[in-house]
């Protein structure tokens, strides 16, 4: 009963089939290959757009490059406090761009616009006391599994806008995000003001495959050279095509996604049911938010059920964890079997 990330799911089959096809094959280095050149095409027309895409081999690469191709030594990087940015990439960000972080609280693991305009306004244009703000960073979906409306993106991008600064998408789970709301990409992306996206495979099927995405390609003018500076340009790029190549074959990487939500809205609807359990936010992909009474979450991990304890900022007053209580985040994947979400319902007294 593993729940404990989708960083632990294996790699779907067809996608390492088809690494293993192009693994006979082979081509002309650092993305010259006709491989590349198709699923860059590829992923143009997944977004309805032309767009500039550069494959890395981590999150944090895709993150951290992403958002320094906006920014400059001083500058400030507002983001949500629980973002992945902040608390999980050993300052990356800081690191290659020379910029800093400012933390925002926000429900559900969200920025809200009010709460980000007045963070933006703290550091005031002109000033030379201060860093100067460069960039905004959103997840979808966050790290408390909640999506993102088009409506409520187009409401950030139009307060970070406003300030010349631009809009950076943490996409390690758009796929979950976008088979939740059913919605094109692109009307959670760039016709909502997203300018960059770190659109993540690794989490749902590929073996380390990400992607930086540009919707104004303009914008990537340098990001080659940044990007072979800290050594993530592939010389066989074509290993990291070969799995976008089947990822979105027949939409494979929406399919992967819907199996892990589906799993997910099964476990919320057994905690629902439990005595002893209760969920602290509906869940809109495939990350559970769940509070869990002190007894029930021993014999849930004595019979062997993996999962984390969790943070309770950017949780409603109504869902924070008791004296008895302890707060978990339960994380499906594609390879989340019916006999695992089964075996845990059973322990709940739901199965």
């Amino acid at each position: 009963m593993i729940f404990a990330s989708d960083n632990w799911a294996g790699a779907d089959e067809r996608i390492v089939e088809a690494l293993a096809e192009q693994a006979r094959l082979g081509g002309p280095a650092y993305g010259g290959d006709a491989l590349t050149k198709a699923v860059v095409d590829r992923f143009s027309e997944v977004f309805g757009r032309e767009v500039a895409v550069f494959f890395v081999g981590t999150g944090t690469a895709a993150n951290a490059l992403g958002i320094s191709a906006y920014g400059r030594p001083g500058g400030i990087v507002f983001g949500h406090a629980q973002a992945h940015i902040n608390v999980d990439e050993a300052n990356a960000l800081e690191f290659l761009g020379g910029v800093k972080i400012v933390a925002l609280e926000g429900e559900g693991g969200k920025l809200a616009p009010g709460g980000l305009a007045e963070a933006i306004a703290a550091y005031p244009e002109q000033g030379f006391h201060h860093g100067q703000p460069v960039a905004v960073s959103i997840t979808q979906a966050t790290e408390l599994g909640q999506v993102y409306l088009p409506e409520e993106i187009s409401a950030i991008a139009s307060v970070a806008k406003r300030r010349g600064l631009a809009l950076h998408m943490d996409g390690a789970r758009f796929a979950g995000a976008v088979s939740s709301l059913g919605l094109p990409p692109a009307e959670v992306t760039w016709k909502a003001g997203v300018d960059v996206l770190s659109f993540g495979g690794t989490k749902n099927g590929c073996l380390a495959a990400e992607a930086v995405i540009f919707f104004n390609p303009a914008d990537a003018r340098d990001f080659g050279f940044m990007r072979q500076r800290i050594g993530h340009a592939f010389s066989k790029a074509w290993f990291v095509a070969a799995q976008f190549s089947a990822y979105f074959d027949n939409d494979r990487w929406l399919t992967l996604a819907g199996q892990a939500n589906a799993q997910a809205k099964r476990l919320a609807e057994g905690i629902r049911s439990c005595d002893e359990a209760r969920l602290a936010l509906e869940p809109a992909a495939n990350e559970v938010l769940a509070v869990l009474g002190a007894g029930l979450d021993k014999r849930l991990k004595a019979a062997g059920a993996v999962y984390h304890p969790w943070s309770s900022a950017g949780l409603p007053a109504a869902s924070l964890p008791g004296p008895e209580e302890v707060l978990v985040r339960l994380v499906t994947s594609f390879r989340t079997s019916d006999a695992e979400v089964e075996q845990l319902l059973a322990l709940l007294g739901a199965g």
